[in-house]
Parts: structure tokens; C-alpha cells; sequence
């Protein structure tokens, strides 16, 4: 349902279109799969693990919702400096949601019933939620955690298992940590 909201609000997620954007889109899913065929994801038959591109080249985040629906915003790819990075960083999004971390965090935020009322359709709490969910900080032990498992992702990858540290250095010298 988040994703649906989000799919559905070109105003504020404006999603490049993958048929239009197939070369970019072949990356960030050939990048996606190596990370889910490391064999390390516990949930990696569990969830959509569906990326989606966002065009805002300001904006050097990523997200993800429940699910495993990963956003990337282009400000971020062109930040990037290798693909090892840009896998740190997606190996960074798919442990937040293998691990569970943003449905833990809203049901700690909003509690149980207002996420049942989300799961009833209720279209109020449903754009409350998204919009939540997008500007969602996780807490200290959580970025811990996803970084921990994007490190134990790429391990038995060809990507350079670090390479995600070298992203948060340099944003973090930006003056602005994820």
C-alpha cells in the first residue's frame, strides 16, 4: 500500500519510468540481484525487493518501505562514485528491510491499530504512513545493523564489501549522514 502511494504521487515521487529508462534500470536491478544471490538475505524470497527510481538530482538519499521496495534518488547515483558503492549503499536498504527495521519503527511510532488501519485501506493513515516511512531516521543501532548486513551481503560478491563506508565517509564530509 506504501508503494502504491508513492507509485501514485508523481508530484512528490517523481519515478523515472523503466520502460523509458531501461539502461538504468538494467543496472540497478543487475546490482540488486548480485546482493539477493550472495545467498545472505534472510528474506530474499519473502519480499517484492521491486527498486525504483527517483528523479531528484538534489537529493542524496535511498529508502525503503515494507516489503522490500527500495527508492533511489538520482542525486545519489550521480554522487556514487563505483558501483561498489552503489551496492554498499543498496546492501545498506535491503538489510533495513530484511531486517525489518522501518515495520518495527512505524509500529513503535504509530502502534499496532493505526497499522492495522492501514492494512484495512484506510487512505488517511495510509499517505500518513508513506509519508513517515520516507522521512523515517532510524536509529543508531538500526544504521549499525544495515550496515553490518551490507557488509555480510557483498562479502561473497565481487563487490568491495567496504565500499558502502566509503560513501557514508564522503557524505558525512558533506555534513550530512543518512
Amino acid at each position: 500500500q506504501v508503494a502504491a502511494e508513492i507509485d501514485g504521487n508523481p508530484t512528490e515521487y517523481p519515478l523515472l519510468d523503466s520502460a523509458s529508462y531501461k539502461e538504468i534500470y538494467a543496472y540497478v536491478y543487475k546490482v540488486r540481484n548480485n546482493i539477493l544471490n550472495s545467498g545472505k538475505v534472510t528474506h530474499k524470497d519473502d519480499f517484492k525487493w521491486r527498486v525504483r527510481i527517483i528523479k531528484d538530482d538534489s537529493t542524496l538519499n535511498a529508502f525503503c518501505t515494507p516489503g522490500g521496495y527500495i527508492y533511489v534518488y538520482t542525486g545519489l547515483l550521480k554522487f556514487l562514485d563505483s558501483e561498489d558503492q552503489f551496492a554498499g549503499v543498496l546492501g545498506h536498504e535491503i538489510g533495513h528491510a530484511d531486517m525489518r527495521h522501518s515495520t518495527r519503527q512505524m509500529t513503535k511510532l504509530y502502534g499496532v491499530q493505526m497499522l492495522l488501519d492501514v492494512i484495512a485501506g484506510d487512505r488517511k493513515q495510509i499517505k500518513e504512513i508513506t509519508a513517515g516511512i520516507v522521512g523515517l531516521k532510524f536509529s543508531r543501532e538500526h544504521e549499525t545493523e544495515a550496515d553490518q548486513r551490507s557488509v555480510e551481503y557483498l562479502c561473497p560478491t565481487a563487490y568491495n564489501a567496504d565500499a558502502g563506508a566509503a560513501f557514508f565517509e564522503k557524505i558525512n564530509a558533506l555534513g550530512g549522514a543518512k
